[in-house]
């Protein structure tokens, strides 16, 4: 038996050009060998923090346009492939030197709690699990997806299995007063991790699929960032600090460290710091508190500056950009300039979002478009929660937090700014620089534009609608969720309802009373919603896209639910 052995992983994570990152959790200090069948290797040190052990590897020297099996080493012990496996072996896929004509195929999805929830809530299979098995038994590459993307609610730090329950009430040295079936510290969140991918079919596909993530609210808290008068009531909690600190230093670790590319890995100076302690507790915990405190900036100039870390990224596959987007750690919520993003983060993404490609995908753990309904309570909402009137923005935080009225639609600057950015890459308009329309090159408009979402736990396909004649780009919203959670059965009829044309109208109505202006897109919907555990795949091949829906069975087996050309 090797002195360090693999806890979690391999995860297989970027695959860009002849280089692939695998990232992986080791029990104690080790070396970690990456060597693939036809002789690409790589190696890395573990680094540690608050007595775990990671370790990122970059395995050099790929072969192009190719499938190659790999096996992971701690120190000289083969660690992966496991002995035992019944499961085939892992591999690297790459693409193609040139691979402007050669498809993408993405899976996407939202809201995983553990298998194990499922033998006390009675969960519908596990989608994710029904993908990896028919990707077991499938013949050749061919159908293999480039990308895993997973768009929030990865662990669920505020609804905890009954195992982590146990675990947590045998803890002795926890914060005052902290919630008993919550976890709090950093070491709470590694198991966290551990109880979800190690379940034996995400494992095997976390290593075979290159994957990237972005979190929502659970991997904190239900409602995270809702409000700053949110963010003021956790400040009194006296296990918050702690939570909010263990939290994003592990999304850090766990999650974000992998979305990175091999290039971006280097210049990252937060990588660099932790590579180089030789316990980088303190770095990842001071790290943790201080970018928390992102939301607590005014509105001024140093929004256009530099933020605290930026969780957004993007990458590019073929001819498709994918840019995935913070939707909680950043968010302006001063009254009167809420925001999704920063200003200046957001002219980051104004500027990812121009280009040459064929396809824009954007990743968004809440979705854009709601059911029409649902986003005139939720303006409406905002518009209350901002009043002058000390009772009415009462009453409105109030509503705000037992509804979760915190999508797009209770950002209306950011939903309205999205919906111009679209209509400019869509008409083929000249690229931007923050808000100045006209300071960059003009593009030839893309052959679609989808924006990916989540959390809602149910799933659908949207189409927006434009004025603008030159618009020329179909914009799909296209949500998946959950992969393995359900929605009350009670909240069904709502959501249903927030798609009939009474309904909506009447919510408008509403709305337009408090002031709300009238959104400058419209949309309606093609297909849902459905509310079993789905996965979904985004196919682009040439200029031609499409999406397909596919929910569980009672066995566990993957059925269509919906399929539609979006272009």
């Amino acid at each position: 038996m090797p002195e360090s052995r693999l806890l979690i992983g391999p995860l297989l994570r970027r695959v860009v050009d002849t280089r692939a990152t695998i990232w992986v959790e080791t029990s104690g200090p080790a070396v970690v060998t990456v060597r693939t069948a036809d002789g690409a290797t790589g190696s890395a040190p573990t680094f540690s923090a608050y007595d775990h052990h990671y370790a990122l590897v970059v395995v050099e020297g790929l072969t192009p346009d190719s499938a190659t099996t790999y096996q992971v080493s701690i120190g000289d012990e083969v660690a992966w492939p496991l002995p035992e496996s019944e499961f085939p072996p892992s591999v690297i896929r790459t693409r193609a030197a040139d691979d402007r004509d050669q498809p993408v195929r993405m899976i996407f999805g939202s809201c995983r709690e553990t298998t194990q929830h499922a033998t006390t809530r009675k969960l519908p299979p596990d989608a994710l699990d029904a993908y990896a098995r028919r990707m077991m038994t499938a013949a050749g590459e061919a159908g293999r997806p480039d990308l895993l993307v997973l768009l929030g609610d990865q662990v669920y730090a505020d609804e905890t299995s009954p195992t982590m329950q146990r675990l947590l009430k045998r803890r002795r040295r926890r914060p005052k007063d902290a919630p008993a079936d919550q976890v709090v510290s950093f070491d709470e969140y590694t198991k966290l991790y551990l109880e979800s991918w190690r379940d034996p079919e995400i494992r095997w596909l976390l290593s075979t699929v290159p994957s990237v993530m972005i979190f929502d609210d659970h991997e904190v808290i239900d409602d995270w960032n809702t409000s700053a008068a949110w963010r003021a009531d956790m400040r009194e909690q006296p296990w918050w600090a702690e939570r909010i600190a263990s939290g994003l230093a592990s999304y850090w670790v766990y999650q974000h460290l992998g979305n990175l590319s091999p290039d971006e890995i280097t210049a990252d100076p937060l990588y660099a710091k932790i590579t180089a302690a030789e316990d980088a507790t303190e770095v990842l915990r001071e790290f943790g508190a201080r970018v928390d405190t992102e939301s607590d900036v005014a509105h001024d100039n140093d929004r256009w500056r530099a933020v605290q870390y930026q969780w957004s990224y993007s990458l590019d596959l073929g001819r498709t950009r994918l840019v995935m987007l913070d939707n909680r750690c950043s968010r302006v919520l001063e009254p009167g300039h809420r925001a999704m993003l920063p200003a200046g983060e957001w002219s980051w993404f104004v500027d990812r979002a121009h280009g040459v490609y064929d396809h824009l995908v954007v990743g968004s753990s809440l979705p854009w478009l709601l059911p029409p309904g649902i986003h005139h309570v939720e303006s409406w909402n905002e518009r209350l929660a901002e009043s002058d009137r000390a009772w009415v923005a009462k009453f409105g935080e109030s509503l705000r937090r037992a509804l979760d009225l915190e999508h797009w639609a209770a950002f209306r600057r950011s939903f309205d700014a999205l919906g111009a950015l679209f209509v400019r890459i869509g008409s083929g308009q000249p690229g931007t620089s923050g808000d100045r329309v006209g300071a960059g090159p003009a593009y030839a408009p893309p052959a679609s534009i989808s924006v990916l979402g989540g959390d809602v736990h149910h799933s659908y396909v949207a189409r927006a609608q434009f004025a603008e004649p030159e618009m020329r780009t179909p914009v799909h919203q296209l949500t998946c969720s959950p992969i393995h959670n359900q929605v009350p059965a009670g909240m069904r009829p709502v959501m249903k309802l927030g798609w009939a044309a009474g309904p909506a109208s009447a919510a408008r109505a509403l709305a337009r009373a408090a002031g709300v202006r009238r959104p400058t897109v419209r949309w309606r919907k093609l297909a849902g919603p459905y509310f079993g555990n789905a996965v979904s795949t985004l196919r682009h091949e040439g200029r031609s896209a499409a999406v397909t829906i596919e929910g569980t069975t009672g066995d566990g087996e993957l059925r269509p639910v919906a399929h539609h050309h979006l272009t």
